[in-house]
């Protein structure tokens, strides 16, 4: 009998490419097809046929809280009773930028946009404005959005897919992109010795998110940020994922490092599409209207996201709440390891805070190399017995699982199950 989900697919894959709006939601890295969701609750997703789910993509991150927190949706009903968009400026927009000014080490002044993407799009083209140069760096396997500077050589969808760059990004901008192997100093420096006077600035996921989780490792960003400054070279620390994710302050929060330019989204829009980047003050001035670098947005500073985003963060200002996320993922993910050992499975697991990733292999994870030597057709086999029994996971061995306030000891115990069974199998 044909599925609810099943028959969406195949009407959404005469209007939209693939049936899906972002390519790994097709689910072709694990061998199904989608189910298409109808709503969320807590850390609850249900598909078109009724079927409920424990979520741990969380919206790639964004819900952090768990879906619709009664804060958040109130939030977004009041904004809602103003209107939807202006246009204009809001004191929802100058509220949020404070929050983020207060809370994010490096920024000194932050610019709205509507997208990840956007944001590392606009830091990219700040940095190159600034430093009156054109060259940057970044790294195998690390993700910053489908601009065209940052798709060689990139995590998340291109790497699920085994796409090395993409058609349609011009010869003369990809010869503008160097892309070094994660965690590897001396390839930053030989590179830098080569073309340091042309390099605008150097972009780092400072913790990984989009091969999986990998973590930099001891001295990585310390070095980058020496070199970067040697050679006047601004940094770009890409925290889309883990900025408000893994401490209030990101991972340079974490780390103590100091990038010149930050870029966030997710978490800073409670779960509305939203981007942002700052930085430097020196730097931010260089933007119109007060510079000559151009970036605009219409929906830039969107209410409803705004407001979202302010009642997420107010929440994440409680001093415990980090705790509480911290003892969840030792839970899920340690008990995660334990299942596998007990079944003979062969895993590796990095975790930051409360995002992690499962990989099968004997080695350690340290760079996407490591990562494309994982068993990725193990990793799916797991995905389709998981998702049989009703644990959503990401639908790719490159991406991150989420954990939200919203999961309990409950049902992270039963998520430990379902593991174990599906280990057996494998």
């Amino acid at each position: 009998m044909e599925s609810r989900s099943g028959e969406l697919l195949l009407k959404a894959q005469k209007v939209i490419p693939g049936g899906v709006n972002s390519p790994v939601r097709a689910g072709r890295a694990v061998g199904v097809d989608p189910p298409f969701i109808r709503r969320a609750d807590g850390c609850y997703l249900w598909d078109a046929d009724g079927r409920r789910y424990i979520d741990y993509v969380c919206s790639w991150g964004p819900m952090i809280l768990g879906h619709r927190p009664p804060e958040v949706i109130q939030a977004i009903a009041d904004a809602l009773e103003n209107g939807t968009s202006y246009g204009a400026p809001t004191e929802l927009e100058l509220n949020l930028a404070t929050m983020i000014v207060e809370t994010v080490p490096s920024i000194e002044m932050v610019r709205m946009v509507n997208s990840g993407t956007e944001a590392t799009m606009s830091a990219i083209r700040l940095a190159r404005g600034f430093t009156g140069r054109n060259m940057i760096i970044k790294f195998d396997g690390c993700y910053h959005g489908h601009t065209d500077s940052c798709l060689i050589t990139a995590g998340s969808g291109v790497a699920t897919f085994g796409i090395p760059g993409s058609p349609g990004v011009p010869d003369d901008l990809a010869k503008l992109t160097i892309s070094l192997p994660f965690n590897s100093l001396q390839a930053v420096e030989v590179a830098v010795e080569k073309f340091g006077d042309q390099i605008a600035a150097i972009i780092i996921e400072p913790i990984a998110g989009n091969m999986g989780v990998v973590l930099p490792g001891e001295g990585f960003l310390e070095g980058l940020r020496r070199i970067t400054r040697e050679h006047a070279i601004l940094l770009i620390f890409d925290e889309v994922i883990t900025g408000f994710r893994v401490s209030p302050g990101g991972a340079q929060e974490l780390y103590n490092i100091m990038p010149d330019l930050t870029c966030l989204g997710k978490i800073i829009g409670g779960g509305l599409p939203v981007g942002a980047y700052g930085g430097r003050r020196d730097i931010m001035s260089r933007i119109a209207p007060d510079g000559n670098v151009y970036q605009a947005g219409t929906l830039s500073g969107n209410p409803l996201a705004m407001a979202a985003g302010m009642a997420t963060l107010m929440i994440l200002k409680h001093k415990e709440v980090y705790g509480k996320l911290e003892e969840k993922s030792r839970f899920l993910f340690s008990g995660l390891r334990d299942a596998a050992k007990k079944a003979g499975v062969d895993i590796a697991i990095n975790r930051a805070g409360s995002m992690g990733s499962l990989f099968f292999t004997k080695n350690p994870v340290v760079d996407f190399d490591s990562v494309k030597k994982t068993e990725s057709s193990k990793y799916a086999a797991f995905y389709r017995e998981m998702l049989a029994q009703r644990i959503y996971l990401a639908p790719s061995p490159f991406e991150a699982l989420f954990i939200s306030l919203a999961h309990n000891e409950e049902m992270m115990k039963k998520t430990i199950d379902c593991a174990f069974n599906s280990f057996k199998k494998l």
